[in-house]
């Protein structure tokens, strides 16, 4: 049984046992979260999401993933490159169970 579920404004095709990285959730460690934007579950669509679906998970891990460089330049100015770092904060999920 797999289920394709929104959060963050992505989607995510996830089966039970599978270990995603989702954008920044509220949540601490080894606490329960539940994902109720289910869009589809196995054949079964939903209109926009399907009803009385849920995709639950344990949370295994917060940080950041690794930085990464952006370069602003513009040709011809006159003017010094530019550069900035960013590391995006990420949430790792375990999912446990899918109820549909």
């Amino acid at each position: 049984m797999y289920a394709v579920i929104k959060v963050g404004g992505k989607q995510y095709r996830v089966q039970e046992g599978d270990e995603i990285f989702v954008e920044k959730l509220n949540a601490e460690e080894n606490d329960n979260v539940r994902f109720e934007q289910v869009l589809m579950l196995d054949s079964k669509v939903g209109n926009p999401y399907v009803e009385k679906a849920v995709v639950e998970g344990t949370v295994l891990k917060n940080g950041k993933n690794k930085k990464i460089r952006i370069f602003k330049y513009k040709n011809k100015s006159r003017s010094n490159r530019r550069t900035q770092g960013h590391r995006q904060p990420y949430t790792k999920v375990k999912i446990t169970k899918i109820n549909g």
